[in-house]
């Protein structure tokens, strides 16, 4: 059996942002044993697992991400929403757009340190809207 549930969270500022107690709390019934999987329905923003104890690394992802796809690039032709938007869809292809986790004994296998971020790559961004799937 498969459940959907939809979450919308932001809007956010440019960045990596913690969302794992949103989508979490969307869930209404875990099964015993499953699968979650998380989709955003966007193409300038991504979502990811990983580090959630020290800010620094949200600090860091961002610098790396800046330098793999800056602004302004020369050349670029995709530039409707202004000097951030080709970059958004770059940077939103390497994060990925879904994540899965096993569901154990009614609950998510996240890692002690692991935390599920929305990367926001757009200077002005709206609100994102994920769609929350359980399979069991």
């Amino acid at each position: 059996m498969i459940r959907h549930y939809k979450l919308s969270v932001g809007p956010f500022t440019r960045g990596f942002h913690l969302i794992t107690k949103q989508v979490l709390d969307t869930v209404q019934t875990w099964p015993e044993d499953g699968m979650l999987q998380v989709f955003i329905q966007h193409t300038s923003a991504g979502i990811c697992i990983n580090e959630n104890a020290d800010i620094t690394v949200r600090q860091d992802f961002e610098l790396y991400f800046n330098r793999l796809a800056p602004e302004n690039i020369p050349g670029l032709q995709h530039d409707i929403e202004g000097p951030d938007d080709m970059p958004a869809h770059i940077k939103s292809t390497i994060a990925g757009s879904s994540i899965q986790l096993p569901i154990i004994n009614s609950k998510p296998s996240l890692g002690t340190w692991q935390g599920i971020f929305l990367c926001e790559f757009r200077n002005h961004a709206r609100k994102r809207d994920l769609i929350i799937s359980i399979l069991d």
